[in-house]
């Protein structure tokens, strides 16, 4: 990666959750209008935000025709885009900002899919973010439009803006079955548009891209919850670990099937359709003499002590395959749903805790470093292994391949929180005589900086 690929961003608070748009926004034709993020803050207060940011080239869209720096605020705490500030040395411009309060565990776009769902509206852009509930929010944005249509003042609303449409959290909960080592099915006796003080807070959340109504979240109060966002209702919820639940994800395709890892160290499998059981497909070996130890609480199964599981990543060209890693882990494990119990193979390559990771295939990092890997040009594999599943063995073998070598490296001046891909880009040109080559980029929130990276 070279410095004239790198993009940059400041932001006013440190940055924890970061999403890449999935369209280039209603009305929008230009390939700029795909270089939009969403960010959150996780801040120790109840003053976290969200952000949503675009290239400082789309402030035409926003400030065309003199608009000033005055500040316009709305009623329910959003602000447009003039009302915040950036820094003369960024690549990147507040579209939108608001407040969130509690602090944000993960954010997200909505799927590519939702934009031809009748239920959801035509004329905004969805977000989602978790944290002491799931949060849907609307976000209106310009459509193209003739220059002339800005000469000689102000256009008569302000362009950009983000608002919350609605928050879920689970009420009281009645218990219909429990068993040993099997997920419990629990029936929600209300779901709140404000999350209650009782409310456990959420870890994580995964959309689903087939049927973008579904969004399923993980809490640390051990259970899943299935929520339809265009009925505002819960599906179903269920305990699905023995402690807290750190990441959830849908198995790409499928509307029934998803998984998730927790504090227990095991990585679940989950089908809507026969929840009477569960399907482990990996558990984490107990960590190592002078590692951390996660012990269980007095009132938990008897399962010794293992390193908890954090995240998980779906491979998107083929969804037997996923990655996962452990706590205070260097270490990346790549896994097989076809073959459960022990990775197909490790990336290895440093010493520094794996803060987040992301197909296809890339790390973060507590030693500042984000690592691309390129799991097809590997000796690990072989060419036919190649085209059957980029770097992966086939389903079945017994041994774990090891490798070591990122084909990327970039350091980051602090520990890198997070990560997300962008969707395929075509060539453009940034200014100052850059020109990108088509491909995908990549995002990393480190401390406040946000770094946008070609691959």
């Amino acid at each position: 990666m070279v410095t004239s690929t790198a993009l940059h961003y400041d932001a006013p608070w440190p940055v924890y959750a970061i999403d890449w748009c999935r369209t280039s926004g209603l009305g929008q034709q230009r390939i700029r209008s795909g270089f939009r993020l969403a960010l959150g803050s996780f801040t120790e207060d109840y003053r976290n935000r969200i952000s949503i940011v675009g290239l400082s080239d789309e402030r035409v869209l926003v400030d065309a025709g003199g608009y000033g720096d005055d500040e316009a605020g709305y009623a329910d705490g959003t602000t447009s885009s003039n009302s915040t500030s950036t820094s003369p040395q960024s690549d990147f411009t507040v579209l939108a900002e608001t407040m969130h309060g509690y602090p944000i565990t993960k954010i997200a776009w909505e799927p590519a899919s939702t934009l031809s769902q009748g239920w959801k509206g035509s004329q905004s852009e969805l977000l989602t973010s978790t944290g002491d509930a799931l949060r849907i929010w609307e976000y209106t944005g310009e459509v193209d439009v003739k220059p002339s249509q800005y000469v000689g003042g102000r256009s008569p609303q302000t362009p950009h803006r983000l608002s919350q449409k609605i928050a879920l959290s689970s009420g009281s909960v009645w218990t219909l079955e429990a068993k040993f080592d099997v997920p419990i099915v629990l029936v929600l006796d209300k779901q709140a548009k404000n999350p209650t003080p009782t409310s456990a807070p959420l870890t994580s959340f995964s959309w689903n891209t087939i049927s973008p109504s579904l969004v399923v979240t993980s809490s640390i109060d051990t259970t899943c919850t299935v929520w339809d966002i265009s009925a505002n209702s819960a599906v179903t919820q269920l305990i699905a670990h023995d402690r807290e639940v750190y990441d959830v994800a849908w198995v790409p395709g499928s509307t029934d099937s998803f998984v998730s890892v927790g504090a227990d160290g095991s990585l679940r499998a989950f089908d809507l359709r026969s929840l009477e059981h569960s399907t482990i497909l990996y558990e984490a070996p107990s960590p190592k003499s002078g590692g951390t130890v996660v012990t269980s609480p007095p009132s938990s199964s008897s399962r010794p002590a293992t390193s908890p599981l954090l995240r998980i990543a779906f491979n998107p060209l083929d969804p037997h395959f996923l990655a996962t890693f452990h706590n205070d882990s260097p270490d990346v494990q790549v896994l097989d749903m076809r073959s459960p119990g022990k990775p197909v193979s490790e990336l290895k390559a440093h010493r520094g805790a794996v803060n987040a990771i992301g197909w296809g295939a890339s790390e973060g990092r507590d030693d500042h470093q984000l690592l691309v890997w390129d799991l097809s040009s590997t000796n690990a594999v072989s060419p036919r292994q190649q085209i059957r599943s980029p770097g992966l063995p086939e389903s079945g073998q017994a041994a774990t391949r090891t490798v070591n070598d990122p084909m990327m490296a970039y350091l980051a001046a602090s520990e890198i929180n997070s990560l997300t891909w962008s969707p395929p880009m075509a060539s453009m040109n940034l200014g100052s005589g850059i020109q990108t080559a088509p491909g995908e980029w990549i995002a990393i929130a480190a401390g406040k900086t946000v770094k946008v990276l070609k691959v």
